[in-house]
């Protein structure tokens, strides 16, 4: 197949967004497609132009304002429209479309181009973290307009489905997410690791993700005086120095990466995810891999991921001591830690991304049948000859 990426973040930057696409990418290498992937530019000069095969095309871009290296793609729908006839896909893929990916929607709507949108960030509800409020009605009007656009919507996780749906959005599909259980195992547990962060020997409360507002780390200071423990913050973000004064007995040990942050996780004896709009969370996915148990928010993706009192504990949102409470109940019972991190372990086993890169690709064929047959086609845009490469749209 050809297959054009429309990505709101990539590469240099790293997050799930990032994560999911370079996973993807890999993929449909293995498979011999041809991929474009458009994404905004960096400044970094080292970003490479290609990735697992596939070219990447750099759209003008600017910082968003308080969160730097995230970068926002400029120009109108006309520039990405000119790409996506130049390179002529059979599918577009829009990776977590807010910005680019609306152009991109409306690019490839009015070229007959069958779009497939990832659902996997839940932007509007951002605002409210950043002391904007008021946008987000807007933000979800936007989101909405995108996803009726799209031939097919693909959705993380089931609090993520009957969000959209309760949103009027047609034609959602689930796809989840993969886990590299190779890289994410208990076999990383590394005790040298652990005497470096905590010299006392104290058990390991662990977080991994960015540090900014929507994702709620400020909460885990209701851990901070746990007996026997030590807190460790793995990640990045604006809200780096505020979080290292409000956790002064905390390790941060900043972005990780590879095989240093399986590692990390690992070596955790319990892992913390307090942010309440994970549509997935594949930190959580991680740790289960690396035989650690969850303590997490009952909202979005966890609910998928957390098996109460199989592989770890969820707790009412905002219900800070209930967070304390379930920390202290697995911190201070070895035997059923161990209980959970083992279920915790065998629950993820077979999430493959070879499975999911699979599932994916039958979701490219499937809105490609559908706009080739107008028979079956959910609108009455128009649909593209079979000429690879130099094919025309034309009307029907």
């Amino acid at each position: 197949m050809r297959i054009a990426i429309v990505a709101e973040s990539f590469l240099p930057l790293m997050n799930g967004v990032t994560n999911s696409i370079l996973r993807v990418l890999e993929h449909l290498q293995e498979r011999g497609d041809e991929v474009l992937v458009i994404a905004p530019s960096t400044q970094d000069t080292g970003a490479p132009d290609e990735v697992y095969g596939a070219s990447i095309h750099r759209l003008p871009s600017v910082p968003l304002a308080g969160y730097t290296n995230v970068r926002v793609a400029m120009g109108g729908v006309y520039r990405v429209k000119r790409i996506l006839a130049e390179y002529a896909p059979d599918v577009v893929h829009l990776a977590s479309p807010f910005v680019l990916g609306w152009r991109a929607a409306q690019a490839a709507h009015q070229l007959g181009i069958p779009t497939i949108a990832i659902y996997q960030t839940e932007v509007p509800s951002y605002a409210g973290r950043y002391g904007v409020p008021f946008l987000e009605n807007w933000a979800w009007s936007r989101v909405e307009n995108i996803h009726l656009l799209a031939s097919r919507t693909l959705v993380p996780s089931s609090f993520a489905l009957q969000q959209l749906r309760g949103r009027g959005i047609p034609r959602i599909e689930m796809w989840r997410r993969g886990v590299d259980t190779r890289r994410f195992s208990p076999d990383k547990r590394d005790a040298g690791w652990r005497a470096s962060v905590a010299p006392a020997g104290e058990r390991l409360i662990g977080y991994v993700g960015r540090l900014a507002a929507e994702k709620q780390v400020q909460d885990l200071a209701v851990l901070a005086n746990v007996p026997g423990t030590r807190l460790v913050i793995v990640g990045d973000g604006p809200q780096r120095q505020a979080l290292e004064d409000a956790l002064p007995n905390a390790v941060f040990t900043g972005f990780l990466g590879g095989e240093e942050l399986a590692r990390a996780v690992a070596s955790f004896d319990l892992f913390v995810h307090p942010g309440e709009l994970e549509t997935f969370c594949q930190t959580i996915q991680e740790a289960m891999a690396s035989g650690v148990p969850v303590v997490a928010t009952g909202r979005g993706g966890p609910l998928d991921l957390v098996e109460n009192s199989r592989t770890g504990w969820l707790y009412e949102p905002g219900d800070l001591v209930a967070l304390r409470d379930r920390v202290v109940d697995l911190m201070g019972d070895d035997a059923k830690r161990r209980a959970f991190a083992t279920t915790a372990h065998a629950s993820v086993q077979g999430r493959t991304w070879s499975m999911l890169g699979a599932e994916l690709v039958a979701h490219y064929q499937a809105v490609l049948a559908a706009a080739e047959d107008p028979g079956t086609s959910h609108t009455s845009t128009s649909h593209g000859t079979r000429e690879h490469g130099t094919r025309e749209r034309a009307a029907w």
